[in-house]
Formats: C-alpha cells, sequence, structure tokens
C-alpha cells in the first residue's frame, strides 16, 4: 500500500522523501481503524494537484517568531509534510520555553491528526489540537440548522504515557462522522449510523449518497450544542487565529482542502514530577477500565486504545473497498500511472 501511494505521489510532481512522507501518513490512518483519512484521499490529492491548488515540495515557512509564540505557513503545500515540520519545530521551542502556542495556516488536507499529537507525545510533551476546514463545500449543518455551514473540523489532545502505560491521544472530528467515514459507507453501500446525516430539507438520513449527490445534506455535530459549540471554536482558533481563515462566505471556496490549525504544546514537567505524573496516570486509567463492561465483547477503553488495537488486527493486511480502489487506480491513472503498475502492487 505504500509503494501503490508512493508511486501515485510521485507521479504528482512530489520528491521522493516527499512520497514517502505522505504514503507513511496516510497507510497509518489505514493501519489505525481510520480508513477516512488513509490511501481513499489520494483521488481528492490528484484533483487538488491537477487544479493547481495542491503545491508539491513545498517546506513550512515561520512566518512569526516570539519567543514561546510561532505562526507558520503551509504554502499549500502536502499538509502531512509541512505539519509535521511546524510541530517538529514547536516540540523544539518547548524544550526551552516549556509552553509553545503555534499555528500553522494554509496547509493542503493535514491528514489524521491523531499523527500530530502522536508527534508530541512521542517527544515525552502535551499537546491540544484545534484545526478548521476550508476551501470547499461546507459540509456540517450547525445545531438547530438544515443546511451546511462549516466542515468536520478535527481536535486532538494527547499526553504521554510511561514504560507501562502508552500515551492517550484522543482524535476525533467534531462532527458526528468524518466526511471520509461517509465516502467509505457511500463506496460500500453501507448505511451511516442514525443521527449522522441529514438530506436537503433537513430530516435525518441513514443514506451517504445525501452528501454526493444533489440536492445535498448535510453532516450533524456529534452531541448536538456541544459538537456544534467545539466546531465553533475550531473555526476561531484554527481558522481565525492562525492567520488563516474561516468558513464565512467573504473568502472563496477554490475547489481544494485547506487546513489551518492552533496547537498548544506544553511540557507537563514543568507542572508535576514525571514519576507522579505516570503514576497518576496509569491508576486513572485502571480505574476506569475496571468498570464491568456492559457488553463483554465490548471492554472499556481510553483514548489511543482502538488505535492500537486496530494497528495489531491490520498488522498483515488492510481492506479496501472494490469502489474506493478503482477511484485510487483511476487517479493514478490520470497522473500517467498504469493501472497494471497499482494492481501488481495489490496483488
Amino acid at each position: 500500500m505504500r509503494e501503490a501511494a508512493s508511486l501515485i505521489l510521485a507521479a504528482g510532481g512530489s520528491e521522493p522523501e516527499e512520497a514517502r512522507i505522505v504514503a507513511d501518513h496516510l497507510v497509518l490512518a489505514n493501519l489505525s481503524g481510520h480508513d477516512s483519512h488513509g490511501i481513499g484521499m489520494l483521488p481528492a490529492y490528484e484533483r487538488s494537484l491537477s487544479n493547481g491548488t495542491l503545491h508539491p515540495n513545498r517546506t513550512v515557512e515561520l512566518v512569526r517568531d516570539d519567543g514561546a509564540i510561532m505562526m507558520f505557513d503551509g504554502g499549500m503545500g502536502y499538509g502531512q509534510v509541512v505539519g509535521r515540520e511546524a510541530t517538529a519545530a514547536t516540540i523544539e521551542r518547548c524544550r526551552s520555553t516549556g509552553v509553545v502556542l503555534a499555528s500553522v495556516r494554509y496547509c493542503h488536507h493535514l491528514g489524521r491528526i491523531g499523527t500530530y499529537g502522536e508527534q508530541v507525545a512521542d517527544a515525552d510533551l502535551a499537546s491540544i489540537h484545534f484545526v478548521n476546514v476550508v476551501g470547499h463545500q461546507a459540509l456540517v449543518a450547525p445545531y438547530r440548522g438544515t443546511d451546511a455551514r462549516y466542515s468536520t473540523n478535527p481536535m486532538c489532545l494527547a499526553l504521554p504515557g510511561s514504560d507501562t502505560q502508552p500515551p492517550v491521544l484522543l482524535d476525533m472530528a467534531t462532527s458526528r462522522i468524518a466526511h471520509g467515514k461517509a465516502r467509505v459507507a457511500h463506496n460500500k453501500g453501507e448505511e451511516a449510523p442514525a443521527g449522522a446525516l441529514i438530506d436537503h430539507r433537513g430530516r435525518q438520513t441513514l443514506d451517504p449518497g445525501v452528501l454526493f449527490n444533489q440536492p445535498v445534506g448535510a453532516l450533524t455535530s456529534f452531541g448536538d450544542h456541544k459538537g456544534y459549540g467545539l466546531a465553533i471554536f475550531c473555526e476561531l482558533f484554527g481558522g481565525m487565529m492562525s492567520g488563516g481563515r474561516t468558513a464565512q462566505p467573504e473568502h472563496g471556496m477554490e475547489g481544494s482542502i485547506i487546513n489551518n490549525m492552533f496547537m498548544v504544546v506544553f511540557d507537563p514537567e514543568r507542572l508535576i514530577e514525571r514519576s507522579a505524573m505516570d503514576h497518576e496516570l496509569a491508576a486513572l486509567v485502571a480505574h476506569v477500565k475496571a468498570s464491568p463492561a456492559a457488553d463483554a465483547d465490548e471492554p472499556v477503553l481510553v483514548p489511543g486504545d482502538p488505535e492500537r488495537a486496530m494497528r495489531l488486527e491490520r498488522a498483515e493486511a488492510i481492506p479496501v473497498d472494490t469502489e474506493s480502489w478503482n477511484q485510487i487506480v483511476a487517479a493514478g491513472e490520470r497522473l500517467g500511472v498504469a493501472p497494471a503498475e497499482l494492481e501488481a502492487l495489490a496483488a
């Protein structure tokens, strides 16, 4: 899968190192069970390459440096590359300042935001991330609304683990499901979860096709007004405070994916002794997991557990439905990759 993705990305103009970074990011999303952010995104990337809104081989630019405040611009390069670079620079600064408030604007699709939380946790730091999505048709209806006004606006929180307790990482869209999960369900001919979608009249529906056919419907926020409120702050923190833009109609739509991310990265050892933190984290996790499961086949988990379990389950192979694979092959062909090359890799 990595080879197939790298082949398509290279055909789109990426240098080998960039193709490897983006492919690794996409495949890790599939391995983690988030097929919505995996190689099924390649057709969308091909469309952005074709319309000139995605620029390969860009590096992130530091546009404001004020000690513990850093602002970056991604120049509409691959988000998996410029987001990683901005996060790495933020981690390095945090070593000296203890806390950094950083933002990165104008990235193409950042991919699975949990990747950046993992990057921070692997450095023994903690982080909070708010992301907004602009540049294309709105996808999510506001609470009590009947049509889409903004997008899936993900957020992530990460805390490092210890030798005995893995990191705790929450990575989620503020919509009930990510748009990509609706795409996968549509490609598989499956229904969407109850309450996740409304049609063009604002009525609840299980049909993910309402997002891909006219008249178009919308996704809904998780937790009603609570998810909606978080989505608004993703717009304000991620879009506005980054110096990027929000989903309001004064800004155009280029037919692309534009992400802006606002993050706070901090060193927990500036607040609490590491031994105390490790003990408290492990004790809390053990306490909540000791709750008797309502279903014996579904034990209590903490954030980060589902992804770790899925990586074990998919260690030998990752399932890709036929329609998604056909779309990936077609995108590669439009970039000059022969379908037989991709089919040989898949076999």
